[in-house]
């Protein structure tokens, strides 16, 4: 099951299949030591960019994951699935409609087994994410320990994903989206540039996840494997 091996990551780096990105730099990233690479993105994803961000990562033993935006670029050689789940939206689209669309025409091909739900809480109201989602991002701590709460107790879902998406977060809103879980593993992504940064979100959360950085300094986001993983968590 795909929620099991979630269980296991300290560290993700996610790779956008619209960006662009050298092969010394794609090696450097695969060869990190990092626990999975996810491939996803919020816009210009198609089935063409996907696969050949796939072809070029599948060079190496690294596992690899596709969080699933747009349902014409789902390629069922990945690894697993990842299925965000906006809970703070304000288009329902983003909280079940994708969903729903997609069910209903592959919903007989879907290997349940690899596929894990996220629940997504946008914190950056400036973030592509957050526009296209029409976010209600301005939470309050209370807000945000629901949302977590919500993701685990009532929805079941394996990972409650704290997204700010261009800035580092809040540390008060990422301890209040934990105080809401006890199983579900909490992600954090947003904002990582420094070693300082990198080693905070891995005191504040389970998984830590690295994008943007990848993008403009390839060193920087090699280290922060090595940053998070040899930063104890919080304890709660």
């Amino acid at each position: 099951m795909l929620a099991e091996r979630v269980a296991s990551w300290r560290h993700v780096f996610k790779l956008d299949p619209n960006r662009v990105i050298s092969d010394g730099a794609l090696d450097r990233i695969c060869r990190s030591g990092t626990d999975a690479v996810v491939i996803g993105g919020t816009d210009g994803i198609t089935y063409e960019n996907t696969w050949e961000l796939l072809k070029r990562v599948r060079r190496y033993d690294v596992p690899c994951y596709q969080e699933i935006s747009k349902k014409s670029a789902v390629i069922p050689e990945f690894d697993g699935f990842l299925i965000p789940v906006v809970l703070n939206a304000g288009d329902p689209h983003w909280v079940i409609g994708a969903h729903h669309e997609a069910v209903k025409v592959y919903g007989s091909f879907i290997p349940w087994e690899r596929v894990a739900a996220e629940g997504y809480v946008i914190l950056n109201p400036d973030s592509k994410v957050a526009r296209l989602t029409q976010a209600r991002s301005s939470l309050s701590e209370e807000e945000v320990t629901a949302y977590a709460r919500l993701a685990e107790h009532l929805f079941r879902m394996p990972i409650v994903y704290v997204e700010y998406s261009g800035c580092f977060g809040d540390p008060r809103l990422i301890r209040a989206a934990r105080a809401g879980i006890s199983r579900s593993r909490l992600f954090y992504g947003g904002g990582i540039s420094t070693p300082e940064q990198a080693r905070e979100a891995a005191r504040l959360a389970d998984t830590v996840v690295v994008g943007n950085l990848i993008y403009y300094n390839v060193d920087a986001a090699v280290q922060t494997v090595r940053h998070v993983k040899e930063t104890p968590k919080e304890m709660s």
